[in-house]
């Protein structure tokens, strides 16, 4: 057990992101003593979206009052699209999504957790982990070691720690996105309406865009440019734009599987010929900038099994708390790194911590992540059905104020869950059978992402 007046040597967490910073001022505002390890200084950079769900500030409450320190910005219309050009505005009744710069909302966090008492340590690049009966030992690039009783892995989708344990040894390039991303400044490349979060599911770039692979060799794709889609299956990615205060993230990413499969382009490439179709359709103004892109992995094929074993829990990306649907992360990371500390924090033996903290982790987010998956897999099967859903928002006008209050934090996942699936019985069935369907699908030889 961990006591909060313990004097043994102090918990490590390994990565100052969402989930760290978040676990890290949990423990030291807890009394426990905690260190938190990162390979960057702060303030640093990180690829993002930078989207997050409100219902981010009635999980932690804490984060409101903080806020202001930053630059953020709030939207309530949502404009969405399919593959085949439908498209439908959502718009809630107050705030739903909240933007955010990682740059600043990263340091934010880490400020607040040296504000608790945590100690933050730079430059600690982490490339080597063991484990034995008395603790974890951390080496790093440079020779340093660091010893714990407790180690929180926060340290991203290429987790050194989860390979060096054993935990993960590689993502199936079917379970992590290729995020093609650009921050701008709004100088040089404008979102023309900033009220508005822009998504599109099934994106299919244009000829111009990149070079598509045919399913049949025989047939041109530049005469049948959907030739590559067999049996109306969507293309396995989306495309965004989050409008910030100061600068939007446009952005576009492929299932890794998916991309080295059917799109020939280089990431770049494929940015530039998306940022040029926004500007001919007079969504954006300006000029792509090769300088603010930056390509990155998102592990889409959600939570591992065991997101944690013995001494070493995995928080974040490392442990594949991600939505599949939205690829949204920061908050499951930052609720990830919380139920980690409170598991450490729990009076009980150190033998049943993974198991304490796979259980939370299930009760809070589990379901939903795991039904995300599932329904990013029925969604991309077939392209009518996102044409049905995107249809249907108006239609089913009781359906998306649900869906709106889920984002906001007015109702729990469990409630939207039961409310879904009461209005429409068959969804369970369809869920069910993608469950079925992924279990049967084993990852080919070769066919991981190592980290």
């Amino acid at each position: 057990m961990i006591a909060a007046s313990s004097p043994r040597e102090p918990i490590l967490v390994v990565g100052a992101g969402p989930a760290g910073a978040t676990a890290a001022r949990a423990l030291a505002a807890a009394g426990v003593r905690v260190r938190l390890l990162d390979r960057a200084a702060f303030p640093r950079n990180k690829p993002c979206g930078g989207g997050i769900s409100m219902r981010a500030l009635r999980r932690f409450p804490y984060l409101e009052l903080a806020l202001p320190r930053i630059a953020t910005h709030t939207v309530a219309r949502l404009h969405l699209e399919g593959p085949g050009g439908e498209s439908t505005l959502i718009e809630s009744d107050g705030p739903a999504a909240l933007l955010v710069r990682r740059v600043e909302f990263d340091a934010l966090l880490v400020s607040l957790a040296l504000e608790a008492g945590a100690e933050l340590v730079s430059g600690a690049d982490i490339v080597q982990a063991a484990e034995d009966a008395h603790g974890v030992t951390l080496t790093a690039r440079d020779g340093r070691r660091f010893q714990a009783p407790i180690v929180i892995a926060a340290d991203g989708v290429h987790s050194v720690i989860a390979r060096r344990l054993g935990l993960n040894r590689g993502w199936p390039t079917s379970s992590v996105a290729l995020d093609m991303m650009e921050e701008t400044p709004r100088a040089e490349l404008r979102d023309l309406d900033p009220s508005t979060l822009w998504v599109a599911y099934g994106y299919e770039p244009s000829i111009e865009d990149c070079g598509m692979r045919s399913a049949d060799s025989s047939e041109s794709p530049i005469r049948n440019p959907q030739s590559s889609i067999r049996n109306s299956q969507a293309r396995q990615g989306y495309a965004y734009i989050f409008p910030k205060r100061d600068h939007v993230n446009v952005g576009i990413g492929y299932v890794l599987s998916h991309y080295r499969e059917a799109i020939d382009q280089s990431p770049y490439e494929l940015q530039r010929g998306f940022v040029s179709r926004l500007r001919d359709r007079g969504i954006v103004s300006g000029e792509s900038n090769r300088s603010h892109f930056t390509p990155f992995l998102i592990p889409v094929g959600g939570p591992l099994r065991q997101p944690g074993r013995g001494r070493v829990l995995l928080t974040g990306d490392a442990g594949g708390f991600v939505n599949g649907v939205t690829a949204e992360g920061i908050y499951y990371a930052m609720v990830s790194g919380d139920l980690a500390a409170r598991a450490v924090l729990e009076r009980a033996p150190v033998s049943t911590l993974a198991r304490r903290y796979r259980r939370a982790c299930d009760y809070e987010i589990g379901a939903e992540l795991r039904d995300s998956v599932l329904l990013q897999r029925f969604l991309f099967a077939d392209r009518r059905r996102i044409a049905r859903i995107i249809g249907g928002a108006h239609r089913e006008r009781q359906v998306t104020q649900w869906i709106l209050d889920f984002a906001v934090g007015r109702q729990s996942y469990r409630t939207l869950r039961r409310r879904l699936l009461a209005r429409s019985p068959m969804l369970l069935g369809r869920l069910w059978w993608e469950r079925l369907a992924k279990r049967k699908a084993l990852p080919a030889a070769g066919a991981t992402v190592t980290i």
